[in-house]
């Protein structure tokens, strides 16, 4: 294809957002799956922090979580939400907003009950997002969470969930030289997929 025309497809975004993601996979040096995820409180102010995609499609892009934390806590009072992924080595980028919704409680068993029996433990122990004295005081608590459960299995805390992003707005950025960068977005309707390019 001439280097003057846009590469990004025109209909939807995501076999082209699968081909990306598997070629992140094989590139990136960690965390090909890293997104950030933007919350916000229900007057405005907004935070980030990275947070990994551990299932997608169309419907939705799924990320666990502490629920008592800053971030479900913020989720709670405002569902709307944006993602980033930012794939340097490959120079590519991918935005997506939507609200979101909870996962099933089975869903969230299932994901937690793979997970490393550490990072079982540490649900258990960590008050994400609140004041911590001294690290000593999470060690004690991860140690009486280990003697809690020894021998069995460690179950899901209730607060430890998942949430589900429903994609209204999904762009798709790509590198080219001298910034003139290649720039799609993609807006979901009732009627599907409609999609228009974007200066860089």
């Amino acid at each position: 294809m001439n280097d003057s025309e846009s590469q990004l497809p025109q209909t939807e975004p995501f076999g082209l957002f699968a081909t990306w993601f598997e070629e992140a996979e094989a590139s990136e040096p960690n965390n090909a799956n890293a997104m950030a995820l933007a919350t916000a409180t229900p007057g405005g102010a907004p935070s980030v922090r990275m947070v990994l995609l551990k299932d997608w499609s169309p419907d939705g892009f799924t990320f666990y979580t502490n629920g008592l934390s800053r971030k479900g806590m913020e989720i709670g009072q405002n569902p709307q939400v944006a993602l980033l992924f930012y794939w340097k080595t490959l120079g590519r980028q991918v935005r997506i907003e939507g609200p979101l919704e909870q996962v099933s409680d089975e869903e969230a068993d299932a994901y937690f009950a793979s997970r490393p029996r550490d990072s079982q433990i540490g649900a258990h122990a960590s008050q994400q997002s609140a004041a911590l004295d001294e690290r000593a005081t999470f060690l004690e608590r991860i140690a009486e969470v280990e003697a809690r459960y020894e021998g069995q299995d460690v179950p899901r805390p209730p607060h430890w969930t998942g949430f589900r992003v429903a994609p209204r707005f999904v762009e798709l950025w790509s590198d080219r030289a001298n910034r003139l960068h290649d720039r799609r977005l993609y807006t979901r309707s009732a009627e599907g997929w409609t999609s228009t390019l974007l200066y860089p």
